[in-house]
C-alpha cells in the first residue's frame, strides 16, 4: 500500500549548524533621582558589576557582559543569553539595600529600557479635608 510511506529521514547537522550570537542591549534610565541628588550612578553600576551573575556566579562577567555608563544612564551589553527582568530585580535590590524603595520604582519605559521614576502621591483627599 502506499500510505505507509515514512516521512524522508533528515541529515544530522544540516539544520542548525551555526548559532546566531545574540546581542542584548538593556539601560537603566536614572535621571529623575540623579537630578535630585538622591542616587550616585557611579554606586548603582559598581553595584552591577558586583551583583550580576554569570553561570551562577559573581565577578564572573568577563567579555561576555560589559556595563557602560552615560551621564546619568547605566547600559547593559549582553553577548549571552540576559533576562531584561534579572535588571530589573538588581535595581530594586539596590534601591532597597540604599532606602530608596519608598520613593522610586523601577518601570519598563520600551523594550529594552528600564526607567526609575518617583511614586505618584495624590493629596488631593488630604487638601479636600482642609477646606472643611
Amino acid at each position: 500500500p502506499a500510505s505507509t510511506k515514512m516521512a524522508p529521514a533528515q541529515k544530522k547537522g544540516s539544520k542548525g549548524g551555526k548559532k546566531k550570537k545574540t546581542v542584548s542591549t538593556f539601560c537603566i534610565d536614572c535621571t529623575h533621582p540623579v537630578e535630585d541628588g538622591i542616587m550616585d550612578v557611579a554606586n548603582f553600576e559598581t553595584f552591577l558589576h558586583q551583583k550580576i551573575k554569570v553561570a551562577g556566579k559573581t565577578n564572573n562577567l568577563g567579555s561576555n557582559i560589559t556595563i557602560v555608563r552615560q551621564k546619568s544612564k547605566v547600559e547593559i551589553q549582553a553577548d549571552i543569553p540576559f533576562s531584561k527582568r534579572y535588571l530589573k530585580y538588581l535595581t530594586k535590590k539596590y534601591l532597597k539595600k540604599n532606602n530608596l524603595r519608598d520613593w522610586l520604582r523601577v518601570v519598563s519605559h520600551d523594550k529594552e529600557t528600564y526607567e526609575l521614576r518617583y511614586f505618584q502621591i495624590n493629596n488631593d483627599e488630604e487638601e479636600e479635608e482642609a477646606d472643611d
